[in-house]
């Protein structure tokens, strides 16, 4: 797919947050050119086993050149660069890349319609703006970690990373298309501020507004979806779980009859808090009484928004995500492939297309800068300098 052909992007990026965001770029058509340190390369290229998988997917279709960004060289051609890659995605902590002569004020005298997006744990102002952080600093700060676990337990760490991922990536996605919009409507470019905590802040979508206008604390076990209630994981009698998240009246119905009690109906669907516990404590109960196999194919009758709890590898083959062709094969610079995550969206004109994966650094450094009118004299003596 080449929807978004036209968008030219060079990233300064590294970890999950940015080349997420990028990946999903690069998957419907943007030209993603990423620049990596030659003496620091990015550490996710070391995760994901001795095939470096998490990198390979991060990183697939893009290309990659190495540049020393202190050396001055470099930051003439990155400026050569920004005339063809108008966007720009960094992630650096705020004022590095002023500091190497590569801020917004300064890449715009190259390209006035450059759009240049910063990705930062805290943004570029407030009093934590040089602070460092990771996913789990920014859900606590955002107040999402407090009630999302159990009560008088201490908070879960997230394997997904929520507020990279959910927060930064998808945000800053959203922020770069929106400047494109803009930009093609008025001819202007800009700067994008993306933080991480902001955008965790902002997923408080259902009981922050509460607190905000009546006074109502989130917290950990009191509310119908944190595990107030009976929406939540029930043990098997064999140790696996279920999902139970049968809010509407009529898949508690549902739930009651797959259980073999329909006469708990009326104590299901009673808000009371004695009730609901009551109700809960039944449902666990219930659910020890038989084996994962067992509830199986009761809950594929019964419609009651109950799933199993599946570890990954039993996902990548659930028939919904095999049909929604989720996991597919990716080219290798060797003429094989590896397996990968698909990008999620459906489109019904055309569909994602993956070059290749994630490759080696700064494997495209020289064709990049052949492109650029560098002479083989030239490449040579910025690789002597160590430019590159």
């Amino acid at each position: 797919m080449d929807l978004l052909r036209n968008l030219k992007i060079l990233d300064f990026s590294g970890l999950l947050p940015g080349p997420y965001a990028t990946m999903m770029l690069a998957d419907l058509g943007a030209e993603v050119l990423r620049v990596e340190s030659p003496t620091r390369p990015d550490l996710i290229r070391t995760f994901g086993g001795k095939n470096f998988a998490a990198h390979g997917f991060l990183n697939r279709s893009k290309r990659s050149i190495a540049l020393d960004l202190k050396k001055v060289e470099s930051i003439e051609i990155v400026k050569n660069l920004v005339k063809e890659y108008d966007i720009v995605l960094e992630q650096f902590r705020p004022g590095v890349m002023e500091r190497l002569g590569l801020g917004y004020e300064v890449l715009k005298e190259a390209n006035p319609q450059l759009i240049y997006c910063s990705l930062t744990g805290f943004g570029q102002t407030g009093p934590y703006r040089n602070r460092p952080g990771h996913d789990i600093n920014y859900l606590s700060i955002a107040g999402l970690a407090d009630y999302s676990r159990r009560k008088e337990e201490r908070p879960t760490p997230q394997a997904v990373q929520i507020a990279d991922v959910a927060g930064g990536s998808l945000h800053t996605v959203i922020g770069i298309l929106t400047a494109v919009l803009h930009r093609a409507q008025t001819g202007e470019g800009q700067s994008i501020d993306v933080s991480m905590t902001d955008a965790a802040f902002a997923l408080n979508a259902l009981f922050g507004p509460g607190y905000l206008v009546d006074g109502v604390e989130p917290k950990a076990e009191r509310m119908m979806l944190n595990g107030g209630s009976y929406y939540d994981y029930f043990e098997t009698k064999d140790g696996r779980y279920f999902s139970v998240g049968s809010v509407e009246p009529a898949f508690r119905k549902q739930l009651c009859e797959a259980i073999g009690h329909p006469e708990l109906l009326s104590v299901a669907m009673s808000q009371a808090p004695a009730d609901m516990h009551s109700f809960t404590e039944r449902l666990k109960k219930a659910f020890l009484s038989k084996t994962y196999d067992e509830w199986l194919p009761i809950f594929e009758e019964f419609q009651a928004c109950v799933e199993p709890v599946l570890p990954f590898s039993e996902a990548c083959v659930h028939p919904q995500i095999k049909a929604r062709e989720m996991v597919i094969e990716v080219p290798k610079s060797d003429g094989t492939s590896q397996s990968q995550i698909a990008h999620p969206i459906k489109f019904s004109k055309g569909s994602p297309s993956y070059k290749h994966v994630g490759g080696k650094l700064g494997e495209d450094t020289v064709d990049v800068f052949e492109a650029l009118g560098y002479s083989e004299e030239q490449i040579a003596e910025l690789k002597e300098k160590g430019v590159f």
